[in-house]
């Protein structure tokens, strides 16, 4: 029946995390919840029935904690984290894991130290077609892969989603280390780089398209240069109004694509044919609870920080690209 407990209820996501906890009926539980801003934890707290924390090293020391949430401005994971792991109990922390390689060599360091499992908010790779893909991949079905496309976007910023007092920090750089690109866009380096393995050198440009949240970027495009030679394009937006998004790989075989209800694949002149069945792994919160029943493999834990890791390298790299209006190597 395992315990967690909330550090900062900052992100978004927040709520549909506690409601996971809340609903959860294998026993799962809300243990506390800490915020920094105490008016916004304890109205969170008060919602889902759950005790409020004031202090964080109650919170951290508290023995019936199982496993902890990191739900705090992107800025704000790597002093949370410096704090957790040392503890050696499970975290799951919002993606993105951090916003530079400063701090991740920070990160891989402590790491290094206290290999605690951590885990991160992206779920894109987990889901049923994704996993097919991967499949398809590894059996070399598409023939030699010479490039890839996904794009993650919404119309946050036509829609003002972040105009609210507890989501101001998404457009203040100081917090959120970005914009669009730097929240949606970490979706799609996150599941290009799980399917394709490491990125070499990125060009990218990123800017603000609707001037509604004009400290940060509402739209970007990266090109990735992976060394195993495939080209991939990560797109993302706050400003996406319509139109089919996710996944395209072209091969010298077949091709994947989204056709506007499902993902197929087809080869010249054949008909096209759906994903066969996988099934899914479990993400975010669901994923957290599989790991502290045992349920989840060192291997694909080890393997999913991996290219979680990799994405803050590749994120830097494509602001520094956009600014440079060069090639940048991933450091």
């Amino acid at each position: 029946m395992p315990n967690i407990t909330i550090l900062s209820t900052a992100h978004i996501h927040t709520r549909g995390y506690l409601e996971n906890l809340a609903k959860g009926a294998d026993g799962r539980r809300i243990q506390a919840i800490w915020d920094d801003v105490p008016n916004r934890g304890k109205r969170f707290a008060e919602k889902f029935n759950a005790r409020f924390e004031p202090s964080l090293q109650a919170a951290l020391d508290d023995p019936a904690t199982d496993g902890f949430i990191i739900c705090a401005e992107n800025t704000r994971h790597l002093p949370l984290l410096k704090k957790a792991l040392p503890l050696g109990k499970p975290i799951f922390c919002e993606k993105p894991m951090l916003t530079s390689v400063r701090d991740l060599k920070d990160l891989k360091a402590l790491l290094k130290k206290h290999p605690t499992p951590l885990l991160c908010g992206y779920f894109q790779p987990f889901s049923s077609d994704m996993r097919a893909v991967a499949g398809l991949i590894k059996e070399h079905a598409f023939g030699k892969i010479t490039r890839a496309r996904f794009r993650n976007a919404h119309h946050a910023a036509y829609g003002k989603w972040f105009s609210t007092p507890d989501l101001r920090w998404f457009f203040d750089p100081r917090l959120s280390g970005g914009g669009a690109f730097m929240d949606m866009g970490a979706h799609s380096i996150h599941l290009l780089r799980t399917l394709f393995g490491p990125v070499r050198r990125v060009w990218a440009r990123v800017e603000n398209q609707s001037g509604i949240y004009p400290k940060v970027d509402d739209y970007g495009i990266a090109h990735l240069e992976f060394a195993s030679g495939v080209l991939g394009t990560a797109e993302a937006s706050w400003t996406q109004t319509g139109g089919i998004g996710g996944l395209e790989i072209v091969g010298s075989h077949k091709t994947l694509f989204n056709d506007g209800k499902n993902y197929v694949f087809s080869a010249p002149g054949k008909p096209a044919q759906r994903l066969p069945e996988k099934s899914r792994r479990p993400t975010q919160v669901n994923r957290l609870v599989e790991l502290l029943k045992g349920k989840l493999s060192r291997q694909e834990i080890k393997a999913d920080l991996q290219a979680s890791l990799d994405s803050v390298a590749i994120m830097q790299a494509v602001y520094a690209s956009s600014k440079s209006g060069h090639w940048e190597k991933v450091r």
